[in-house]
């Protein structure tokens, strides 16, 4: 690619290779996007034509072996000479869409990240004596071959199960189990490629608030602005606390449930879960058959995610302006756009777009309330 990007593409069946000249030619735009929540995904869009000897017979790129449905395509991203894996995952879709002129027909190959091999098969399965941190290790530990390294970090509270008093079941996919699990702590799944190609960390906790921020994204800052476009929402709904009773299934008691906060790191000065106080939504816990710390995890695992959005920014910058990949899943400062936004952000999202010449990124960022806990955001 040209303007100091260079775009490494790896594509095949069990080792993904480089591509022949004839892919890299082809290549029109790439879009890779990833989220802190459900899996992410590619597109790779060529440009092909019916000559040579295959002409006659089909487009020669379609008969390619190695756009087969379920090989492996791994993206490799060059930007200031350090080399970045941007996706690493398996071809689930392909889009043929003939045209009127020469070289005007697509191919478009659609793809998932390696976690759609944990979603094939739905696998009824017990988990004797084994608590969630170690059904997950175990789950994710089965799928060594695409190169996934665990980080699993355990709920505040585990309740490991007695087998003479319950067993944990399994009647989903590996990738259903793991997510379901994960929301009833507030926490998340997902699989984010690299640091090195082949090699994928599988993550099942909560949402990641902690850390050195990323380069800083900059708003109305003359020269160092590096935002093309960006906007915000406040939805003063979205905070909800739980409150309610649970039998215990171990003392036969009724025993209260209530959350009041947050337990998350704070990102905002003023949270609307405080500020909005009585006005929060307010739900009747109603599940059964649980003991009163597993009750509890539950509703704070509520309450938790109800925060996770209430103010939101979406946008989009120009990645040479910015000097930099934003990364999801982790935090991001920004500046100039006055005391209710500033400060720092959860990266949601982050969508690649990528052409000859033009690399963009959209963005969204998300927090729990307005006004910002830093008096400066360091560039």
């Amino acid at each position: 690619m040209k303007l100091g990007i260079h775009l490494t593409l790896l594509i095949g069946p069990t080792v993904a290779v480089p591509v022949p000249s004839s892919f890299t030619e082809a290549l029109d735009y790439v879009e890779v996007t990833h989220s802190d929540t459900g899996r992410s995904g590619f597109e790779l869009r060529f440009q092909i034509g019916r000559s040579g000897p295959l002409g006659q017979l089909d487009f020669p790129l379609s008969l390619n072996p190695l756009l087969r449905p379920f090989n492996r395509v791994i993206v490799v991203v060059t930007f200031s000479a350090t080399p970045r894996v941007l996706m690493d995952g398996i071809i689930t879709n392909l889009q043929t869409s003939p045209g009127t002129e020469p070289g005007a027909s697509l191919l478009t190959v659609i793809g998932e990240d390696v976690s759609i091999m944990m979603d094939q098969k739905e696998i009824p399965a017990e988990h004797p004596a084994q608590d969630e941190t170690i059904i997950a290790l175990k789950i994710i530990a089965s799928y060594a071959r695409f190169g996934l390294i665990p980080i699993v970090i355990p709920p505040p509270v585990i309740d490991p199960p007695v087998p003479i008093e319950r067993i944990p079941v399994q009647q989903d996919t590996d990738y259903t189990h793991l997510t379901k699990r994960a929301r009833l702590h507030g926490y998340v799944f997902h699989v984010t490629p690299g640091p090195a190609p082949f090699t994928n960390f599988a993550y099942w906790g909560p949402p990641i608030r902690t850390g050195v921020p990323q380069r800083a994204l900059s708003i109305n800052m003359g020269a160092q602005t590096n935002v093309d476009s960006i906007n915000f929402q406040h939805n003063a709904l979205a905070p909800t606390t739980v409150s309610g009773t649970v039998q215990d299934r171990n003392t036969n008691q009724q025993m209260p449930v209530q959350t009041f906060i947050s337990t998350r790191p704070p990102l905002a000065l003023m949270p609307s879960l405080v500020v909005n106080q009585p006005n929060v939504r307010n739900r009747q816990f109603r599940a059964t058959g649980q003991n009163t710390m597993q009750a509890y995890a539950q509703a704070q695992g509520t309450t938790e995610a109800s925060v996770d959005n209430v103010v939101t920014a979406s946008g989009a910058l120009d990645a040479l302006r910015y000097g930099d990949l934003l990364r999801p899943r982790g935090l991001v400062g920004l500046r100039g756009a006055g005391f209710s936004y500033d400060g720092f952000w959860y990266v949601k999202s982050v969508t690649h777009a990528i052409r000859k010449g033009e690399y963009k990124q959209r963005f969204s960022l998300a927090r729990e309330g307005v006004g910002s806990t830093t008096p400066v955001v360091i560039p």
